[in-house]
């Protein structure tokens, strides 16, 4: 394929993950498309602007891309960069997602204060430990977990974070392992909550591309640097996130693993304070990770777990 454009124009927030997210995006491009001039612009969302109210109030739809999204459908510029646990599933129609790389750490890890040199895991936290996340998810399972934990409301970016740790006002903090690891944070991570203990969010650990669905030329473009392992997977989980109609704020967790063309995804439901927890699980070849996707949210439902969903939306 020959890219006619010179120059192509990303949408990101200014956030040191998003920016580092769209540098790289920009260099996945250059690799295919060495001719074309990439360009950064930066674009304020409501969860930027507002850094004191939690997610649940600010809302579970579009926090952190709708304004993000609106440039590119004003043709202000021609793609957005996601972090792909903050893209609802229910986006504009003029809009697709055209790309999603390899997947990077799927893993929530633990982080303690910058003087705790013992590697510890979420068990070994004292009794009553003060510990930070903003993300609804987190703390169903935590409450699920260590219902004795005090779970704090953090936000802010990587180094904030980790700045208010360090200074005291947690005991601990819990963040995305690819987050952490991909601005260079790696060695502050004390243990990675896997599962079954702690379920990743939707999409956790991937970048997506949007664009405009009629930009044919540039969907052609973005295609190249897909890893298609990748996107099985988060059609997989995305699609169990639409056809229960969560928000990507919700206290729903999703794991999938891959081998050779078969897909297993694994999901977790629980209420916000994690008084229960709902499982379910199905694997089916590669090609129908969308109706795997359907088939777990299913047998989720049959559980009963729309009303805790509708309770959170």
């Amino acid at each position: 394929m020959s890219f006619t454009r010179p120059q192509l124009r990303i949408a990101t927030r200014a956030s040191q993950l998003a920016l580092w997210q769209s540098n790289y995006i920009a260099g996945l491009i250059q690799q295919v498309a060495p001719q074309v001039k990439v360009e950064l612009v930066h674009v304020s969302t409501a969860g930027d602007r507002d850094q004191k109210e939690t997610l649940q109030v600010l809302g579970s739809f579009g926090v952190f891309t709708r304004e993000v999204q609106t440039v590119v459908l004003k043709e202000q510029v021609d793609m957005a960069v996601h972090s792909l646990k903050d893209l609802p599933t229910d986006g504009p129609p003029e809009l697709t997602l055209a790309a999603v790389p390899t997947r990077g750490l799927t893993y929530d890890a633990l982080i303690l204060p910058s003087n705790q040199t013992a590697r510890l895991s979420l068990n070994d936290l004292p009794p009553n430990a003060r510990v930070g996340t903003g993300s609804p998810r987190r703390k169903a399972q935590l409450r699920y977990l260590r219902p004795d934990l005090q779970l704090f409301e953090i936000r802010g970016n990587v180094d904030t974070r980790l700045k208010k740790l360090d200074a005291g006002d947690y005991d601990a903090i819990i963040l995305a392992s690819a987050g952490l690891t991909r601005l260079g944070w790696a060695e502050r991570i004390h243990s990675e909550i896997a599962p079954p203990f702690m379920y990743p969010a939707v999409g956790q650990g991937a970048v997506g591309v949007e664009c405009r669905t009629n930009d044919h030329e540039l969907r052609e473009l973005l295609q190249q640097i897909t890893d298609p392992v990748t996107m099985a997977a988060v059609t997989a989980e995305r699609s169990l996130m639409s056809s229960l109609r969560a928000g990507c704020h919700a206290p729903l967790g999703a794991y999938t693993t891959v081998s050779d063309q078969t897909i297993r995804l694994e999901a977790v439901v629980l209420p916000v304070d994690g008084s229960q927890r709902w499982m379910a699980s199905a694997t089916s070849e590669l090609a129908e990770a969308e109706a795997l996707g359907n088939q777990v949210a299913t047998l989720l439902k049959d559980q009963g777990v729309d009303r805790v969903l509708r309770a959170v939306s």
